[in-house]
């Protein structure tokens, strides 16, 4: 089957989803965007050494049975999502981009593979099933970039390196607070990490902190952990990091910011939340991102995903 690659025009993204070295031994045909590794330097003749055929991207939409675009499709894209086509990538239906899913995806019937690396989904109108052949924490590395590159520009743009002068609090124990957790302790052990287990006892302290690093996603129905009378009892000029980038989520009140503008102040507290923050560092990510996906995403044949689809359908 025909596997298409477009870059993806999400805000601030420059990794690359897949790579030329990785390409081998590929069920699919591949068909690639023009320009596609430009962010990284490598020219389309690079892909087309590995059998690739580049084309626009216009005519990847077109001959495609299933688009790869690693960050949710865009609007400036919804005119040339072909019927029943399938759609790869974070696309998180149920979370930061249902409105791409009842915009597009249930109207025009197409197949939607989430790759969420806790639990790869495959969606049909309002149905999922879970990928069974995509293993839990496939591609863990990104996650802790997320970590890891949130903590870093966070701290750059705040303008300040960690010291035992500052009391910081890490809030989770997976990929993306290990990262966190990384990165920090190259500074300082003034650091605590907190788990689902003792996050009650981080609240009854919070007031003591003055860097918070979260961690940890929450679902759209769970209760927040850090709620805005929380915060209000933090100390003046305290610093939030949401690694896990999600709005109102964890952190009741959070909202979403940018690259360009990574830190937001409101009441006196200073907030992160950049949403793609691997993109800060995208060569490694790119790396990374490319050989999980291609062992365990590229490399079968995307009609077993067509397969899978029919269960719900």
């Amino acid at each position: 089957m025909k596997l298409g690659f477009i870059r993806s025009n999400y805000a601030n993204e420059r990794r690359i989803s897949l790579l030329p070295q990785h390409i081998k031994d590929f069920e699919n045909k591949l068909l690639i965007e023009e320009d596609y590794g430009l962010p990284l330097g490598i020219p389309d003749d690079n892909y087309e050494e590995k059998g690739c055929e580049i084309l626009s991207r216009e005519e990847i939409f077109q001959q495609s049975d299933a688009i790869f675009s690693l960050k949710v499709l865009q609007p400036e894209d919804y005119d040339l999502i072909q019927e029943g086509q399938m759609t790869i990538g974070w696309l998180a239906p149920e979370g930061t981009d249902r409105s791409f899913w009842e915009e597009q995806g249930i109207k025009k019937n197409l197949i939607g593979v989430d790759l969420n690396n806790t639990d790869p989904k495959l969606f049909y109108h309002d149905k999922k099933i879970s990928i069974p052949w995509i293993p839990r924490d496939f591609v863990y590395r990104n996650s802790f970039t997320a970590g890891l590159s949130a903590t870093m520009n966070a701290l750059m743009n705040f303008g300040l390196i960690p010291s035992d002068n500052q009391k910081i609090a890490v809030l989770g124990s997976g990929n993306v607070a290990q990262g966190a957790m990384h990165n920090l302790s190259k500074y300082t052990s003034n650091i605590r990490m907190f788990y689902r287990t003792t996050l009650d006892e981080f609240i009854e302290h919070i007031a003591e902190y003055d860097i918070v690093v979260n961690g940890i996603n929450i679902r759209a129905d769970d209760d927040h952990i850090v709620t805005v009378a929380d915060q209000k009892r933090m100390k003046p000029g305290a610093l939030i990091i949401d690694a896990a980038a999600q709005k109102d989520g964890t952190i009741e009140g959070i909202d979403y910011t940018t690259l360009e503008q990574p830190i937001r102040e409101k009441n006196g507290k200073y907030y992160y939340c950049v949403d793609n923050t691997p993109s800060v560092y995208y060569r490694t990510a790119s790396e990374d991102i490319s050989a999980a996906f291609s062992r365990w995403v590229y490399k079968e044949d995307i009609g077993k995903l067509f397969e899978l689809a029919k269960e719900i359908m």
